[in-house]
């Protein structure tokens, strides 16, 4: 039966459901004690996206682009150097010690081991990414996966986009959010299989509008005011977009017709018994938020095609993974960040193509390893069972990484976007904090046209 439990940081009550007891007894792990935020914050400080500083290679020693800073002296590699042949993870092994912590000893091997600098996989003239996957000739996205030609913003599956935010299956499109298979569009928000619209929001099946919210199946609208095609064009034209000062009274108008059209509950398309908000063709998947083709899932943000999974984030094509964030393809990851195409994982990081480890980091083609040591199949089993044993008496098994073991300061992750905290409050947690680096920026000295086709090429040698 359900059950109500503390959170041992909050001291708030919340509920551990039918279903979710059913998901812990399968995959034989105890029951969790912080609520789902808190375990989100906790998978959050571990990923820092877009702080990136001047690193250097501990190989090359050459200059490199990271984003862990160069204080926290760590092994970095480049991406190129770190999934070569030139190092291997097993000979940085440890012995597992019964008389300290296991977070103890994961956080010892951890300074051991190369980091890489930034997380990209299987790009393509992609150097100013981060989190960025199977993609080509993008620039400062981050956390995106198969997309090309875009910049700035997080795009999935995405081509020619600019300045976008969680849109997917789109092309040529700018400055849209949470926008799915869009084309030719901008300032739009919410919206799903339309073309040709600018400043639009919760516009499903629409073309050729502006300014218009809540419609279906509609085009030639402004203002959510229907006229011809020969009406549209003409009034489009009086507009003028090319004129940034317009563009504050088409948002002021927009703003308007947002405020008198019913707001749906939750944003989702072809989904059952689901909850949460921005769900596509998912079922039973609750509590879930920007999340698509998902599967009996609970406390998900970020995710693709997942299935039997629990508190995962930024990450796709997995099945039965529990506290996870990082990475894909993974199939009964628990309690790890940063791995790919693995199996049967407890307590790992950065492996990829493994399976059968346990609290190992930076491992390739590896498997029955321990704390970067191999063993024999049937000493790695034996062991293992061991070793749980042990966590369970140190309080330690079922339980994420403490955000002490980050390398990342709170401030420089994703658990200040959704947790914010203020540097006080961070560090009466116990959490690192790490003040702005002190830098110098030229001043603008260009002053840019107010109508775009007044705009030379030559401005992309200004200031």
């Amino acid at each position: 039966m359900a059950q109500t439990a503390i959170c041992k940081i909050t001291g708030k009550k919340f509920i551990i459901s039918d279903q979710d007891i059913e998901f812990y007894n399968k995959l034989n792990v105890p029951l969790p004690t912080l609520c789902p935020e808190e375990r989100a914050r906790r998978r959050f400080a571990f990923r820092n996206e877009r702080n990136l500083y001047t690193n250097k290679s501990a190989i090359s020693e050459q200059p490199l682009l990271s984003n862990l800073h160069p204080d926290l002296n760590l092994k970095v590699y480049s991406p190129e150097e770190w999934w070569s042949d030139q190092w291997d993870g097993v000979n940085f092994e440890e012995d597992y010690d019964f008389n300290k912590p296991f977070f103890e000893q994961f956080t010892e091997l951890q300074k051991e081991i190369p980091m890489v600098s930034l997380h990209i996989t299987n790009n393509e003239n992609c150097p100013f990414a981060n989190y960025v996957g199977e993609s080509k000739n993008c620039y400062m996205i981050f956390g995106s996966v198969y997309s090309e030609d875009c910049y700035y913003g997080s795009p999935y599956y995405c081509k020619q986009c600019i300045d976008t935010l969680l849109t997917r299956n789109s092309e040529l499109c700018y400055e849209c959010i949470t926008c799915e298979h869009c084309y030719h569009c901008f300032y739009c928000q919410d919206c799903v299989n339309s073309q040709d619209i600018i400043y639009c929001y919760d516009c499903r099946r629409c073309s050729n509008c502006i300014g218009c919210a809540g419609l279906r199946n509609q085009k030639y609208c402004i203002f959510n005011k229907q006229y011809s095609q020969q009406d549209y064009e003409e009034l489009k034209k009086k507009l003028d977009l090319s004129y940034s000062k317009n563009h504050k009274q088409i948002i002021e108008e927009f703003n308007k017709v947002k405020l008198n059209i019913p707001h749906r509950d939750m944003v989702s398309v072809n989904v059952e018994d689901c909850s949460g908000n921005y769900l596509y063709e998912s079922k039973n998947t609750q509590n879930s938020f920007d999340s698509k083709r998902c599967h009996d899932c609970s406390y998900l943000a970020q995710t693709i095609d997942m299935k039997d999974c629990y508190d995962c984030n930024y990450t796709e094509e997995n099945e039965l993974c529990l506290d996870y964030i990082g990475y894909y393809k993974n199939n009964r990851c628990l309690y790890s960040q940063m791995l790919f195409g693995s199996n049967d994982i407890y307590y790992s990081a950065y492996c990829m193509s493994s399976k059968n480890l346990f609290g190992c980091i930076g491992l390739q083609h590896k498997e029955y390893c321990i704390l970067n040591k191999q063993y024999k199949k049937e000493e790695y089993n034996e062991l293992v069972p061991r070793i749980i044993e042990h966590m369970k008496q140190t309080c330690e098994f079922g339980e994420f990484f403490p955000i002490s073991v980050s390398p990342y300061c709170y401030n420089e992750t994703v658990a200040q976007e959704y947790f914010p905290l203020s540097k006080e409050e961070a560090i009466q947690r116990g959490y690192k904090w790490r003040n702005k680096d002190q830098s110098k920026y030229q001043k603008q000295i260009y002053d840019i046209p107010p109508n775009i086709h007044d705009v030379p090429d030559s401005i992309t040698t200004e200031i």
